[in-house]
């Protein structure tokens, strides 16, 4: 609280304070179109066989240009009358072509193989995908989760980098190098010829997710004072969110996937270059005895905020005095093991830990299959975003006059309980089959929102630090791991709803085991944790 008093002096929530926060929301808005990208790029179009008889090349050209009748010949029909995706018939069966054949011709016993002339993509939608690219459809069709996985692993891998990055350099480098990173693997990924060569740039954008939301988050805590800090941390939650809605226009625009790429990854080489001008955090520079810097610092904020007298006045001795309290606490070293040494602690954590990845899993689980609905996929995702800013914003009252406990576990379970109602809901109601999705998909961003509220407090200064960090990574492991369940669709149908609404029901008992925070003070000391 000592050193909040300075920025108290400098203008509070001032000028720079209310234009740095603009600044930093813009970059998080556009890095949450890379996260949910996939939707789009490796949206899977409609597709059959593409018939490859020898000797009639012209004449099934034509047959699949206009997908006529002439098709049932080479491709059997599925129960909806529609081409099979992955089945063609050995030999031309023209007897089909025949107005009066049914279902009695025992179609489904002819002898059909896989395709085996590649397939032939409807582009109404979709124009181009790497789905419809690469083929990667049938038996090959998992690869498209794994590649959203080696993107999620990617943000896993970047909050251990830059986490540690910002710990040694600061915020500031950290974040300027994963704007440029993310404007050069983004944009490099719409040149890219092969779909390894895909998965390796994805990763190295998933890298700089962590990178940018992370060192945005603390640059602008960390310049806010106490009364400023709720609602500017909460305005780089929404624009996350905001980020979904504008993907879906960007999407409905650019229907190839390489110019989507593009347009999503340019803008960040802009920002990369005006983003030099952003301040160093002064409280990463006192802590690392770079008192000089951080006095110039905030007297530049001072000039901007109206304040130049308040801020010439700021001298290296009276910092080091404010920062003495805050400085004093930081000097002890933990470890993860740490969160298991003592039973509180290890409740806490372990309770924390299932909370986090059930956040995560699910909430990603659901966002990132926004095609299996059936309806217009930019509708479904434009919905799927406004929804959860509603959700995020009643879950924000609810803490404040009910309780963290009871807000998290609700959202938990009427999360849980709206994906597993869905899988009873009949295929042909597809308007309330995405309704209720989209309803649990904002109950979840509303769990995953107090997630980060309830862990601060529940934490003691003496390791909260560690103990954020720690639990924070098993959303990213959630996240990782959700694109891979889909791949079971295929031999159980219903094992991912099942997976995806269970996982949050086990989440909100867990939260139940967990000390209410509401009105009460932030803990110091492990000890005192052990004793409330």
């Amino acid at each position: 609280m000592a050193f909040n008093d300075v920025l108290e002096s400098i203008g509070g929530v001032g000028r720079f304070q209310i234009s740095q926060v603009i600044f930093l929301v813009i970059p998080v808005c556009l890095i949450a179109c890379h996260n949910f990208l996939q939707n789009f790029s490796a949206a899977i179009p409609d597709h059959h066989c593409k018939p490859s008889i020898r000797g009639n090349q012209t004449f099934l050209s034509n047959i699949t240009a206009k997908e006529g009748i002439l098709l049932k010949a080479f491709i059997p029909m599925g129960r909806n009358q529609k081409p099979e995706k992955c089945l063609q018939f050995a030999t031309a069966q023209w007897h089909l072509l025949n107005p009066n054949a049914t279902v009695a011709e025992n179609v489904t016993e002819m002898h059909t193989q896989l395709c085996t002339g590649g397939w032939v993509y409807d582009t109404s939608i979709f124009e181009s995908t790497i789905v419809s690219e690469w083929d990667l459809v049938c038996d090959l069709q998992t690869l498209r989760d794994v590649a959203q996985s080696i993107y999620m692993a990617g943000v896993l891998a970047g909050a251990i980098v830059f986490g540690a990055l910002a710990d040694r350099f600061g915020r500031r480098i950290p974040l300027i190098s994963s704007y440029l990173q993310i404007a050069i693997a983004g944009t490099s990924t719409a040149f890219l010829p092969s779909f390894s060569s895909y998965c390796v740039f994805r990763f190295m954008a998933g890298m700089t997710f962590s990178g940018i939301v992370l060192n945005s988050f603390s640059l602008i805590l960390e310049w806010m004072p106490t009364k400023g800090r709720t609602v500017a941390g909460g305005c780089l939650g929404y624009f996350v969110t905001f980020g979904q809605i504008i993907l879906a226009g960007v999407a409905y625009k650019t229907r190839n996937w390489r110019w989507l790429q593009i347009v999503v990854s340019v803008p960040f080489f802009i920002i990369f270059l005006c983003s030099w001008k952003l301040p160093e955090s002064p409280r990463w520079l006192l802590l690392h005895n770079k008192s000089h810097l951080a006095v110039r610092n905030l007297r530049k904020v001072a000039a901007i905020n109206g304040k130049k007298k308040e801020g010439e006045k700021i001298t290296q001795e009276v910092l080091k005095s404010h920062m003495q309290p805050e400085t004093t606490k930081l000097k002890s070293s933990h470890t993860v093991f740490d969160l298991f040494r003592t039973p509180a602690l290890r409740r806490v954590t372990c309770c924390l830990m299932v909370i986090w990845f059930a956040s995560s899993f699910s909430y990603y689980g659901l966002a990132m299959d926004v095609q299996k609905f059936g309806l217009n996929i930019y509708v479904v995702q434009v919905m799927f975003g406004a929804l959860d800013l509603p959700a995020v914003l009643i879950s924000t009252f609810t803490m404040i006059f009910i309780g963290r406990r009871v807000t998290i576990a609700g959202s938990f379970t009427i999360g849980g309980i709206m994906v597993l109602v869905n899988m009873f809901v009949p295929e042909e109601l597809q308007t309330l089959r995405t309704a209720q999705a989209a309803l649990g998909k904002g109950c979840l961003a509303s769990s995953f929102i107090g997630a980060y509220q309830y862990s601060g407090e529940l934490y003691p200064t003496e390791i909260r630090q560690t103990g954020m960090g720690f639990v924070s990574m098993q959303a990213r492991i959630g996240a990782m791991v959700a694109p891979i369940v889909y791949v079971l669709r295929d031999s159980f149908p219903i094992l991912p709803s099942l997976i995806f609404g269970a996982t949050p029901l086990l989440a909100g008992v867990a939260t139940c085991f967990l000390t209410e925070t509401r009105h009460s003070p932030l803990l110091e000391t492990i000890a005192e944790m052990e004793h409330r």
